[in-house]
């Protein structure tokens, strides 16, 4: 297996594993997906394969994942993400929150954080398996659209990948999941990783069908000024930056008082309580899919930009109702 504990948030990690042993399989799948999660062989398991290459970065992760032989899949709630299944070979059957979805080469599966998740997955069917952090995804559409959304998000079951923006969206991560596993292209540069990144959240927030309106997502609110979509991409681009109130004036190309002001207006908070958030969903996510044996709570902190710790606490408990040390030892 190839990877490791990533160092910032805009560094990407690389993860395979092929085996013929069942809980060596399911153990990699929980390690990379979900805690709630089980794998068990449906009928003869003589035939079965398992193959996954894994890549993350930042609130995504990717991955090519075939079994060889049937399997049923079952999944508690995803509780911190919203999530993608594609299939590249063969048919998927999902079952998630009352609706039965077929997937196949032309359709892929969608699930919100709710809801328990059956599969039945044959042998023949190797997929796209594509995790979105809550956070990130809610993010976008609250900032792209001039209206309270609700979440977890009311997204569609499925949506079509033949036809644009389906296809568009399934090929450039199919792009970006192949460039981060050779490590040798353009996703090599952090700056160039992240703006990748972005653009598939922001893609699926485009893709999947929601009913919050029919603005597109990138900061296309038609109230939002650009000084303030400038402001929240710098912000969403790199949130450990240590900001002040004028780097992020400057950013936006209006005075302190004029950002702030404005921020207030569209955003309903000024910049730097905006930031903290976006910060403290970053720590949250991270904590919510770590390893407590390997992950530090401070380390993750000062990753995306605390550097007072007991400020931060402080913080977290209040937007999450828990210690961050909690989050990181009662992961699921």
């Amino acid at each position: 297996m190839a990877g490791g504990l990533q160092t910032r948030p805009d560094a990407s990690a690389h993860f395979s594993l092929a085996t013929t042993d069942v809980d060596e399989a399911r153990a990699f799948c929980r390690r990379m997906f979900y805690g709630p999660l089980e794998v068990n062989p449906v009928g003869d398991r003589s035939g079965f394969a398992f193959r996954g290459d894994v890549v993350s970065l930042g609130p995504i992760t990717v991955g090519e994942i075939s079994y060889g032989c049937d399997i049923h899949v079952a999944i508690a709630d995803l509780e911190t993400s919203y999530h993608v299944l594609a299939p590249l070979t063969g048919m998927l059957r999902s079952r998630h929150r009352g609706t039965t979805v077929l997937a196949d080469e032309t359709r892929a599966a969608v699930y919100r954080p709710v809801g328990d998740i059956s599969l039945d997955w044959p042998g023949d069917c190797r997929l796209l398996s594509v995790k979105v952090d809550r956070g990130a995804l809610e993010r976008e559409l609250d900032a792209a659209l001039d209206q309270q959304v609700v979440t977890p998000l009311l997204l569609g079951d499925s949506f079509n990948v033949i036809d644009a923006p389906g296809r568009t969206w399934v090929a450039l991560v199919r792009l970006l999941f192949g460039e981060l596993r050779r490590g040798d292209g353009l996703s090599s540069q952090p700056r160039m990783a992240t703006r990748w990144r972005d653009m598939v959240v922001s893609g699926l927030a485009l893709t999947v069908e929601h009913p919050y309106g029919e603005e597109p997502a990138g900061m296309q609110g038609p109230n939002r000024p650009r000084t303030v979509k400038r402001t929240l991409d710098a912000m969403h681009a790199e949130p450990w930056r240590p900001f002040t109130a004028t780097d992020l004036a400057s950013i936006a190309g209006v005075g302190v008082r004029v950002l702030q002001e404005s921020f207030r207006q569209h955003v309903g908070m000024s910049p730097l309580t905006y930031l903290r958030r976006v910060r403290l969903d970053g720590v949250h996510a991270e904590l919510s899919r770590s390893d407590p044996w390997q992950v530090n709570v401070s380390e993750v902190a000062y990753r995306w930009g605390f550097t007072h710790l007991g400020r931060f606490a402080g913080a977290y408990r209040d937007r999450y109702g828990e210690s961050p040390s909690q989050t990181l030892r009662d992961r699921k």
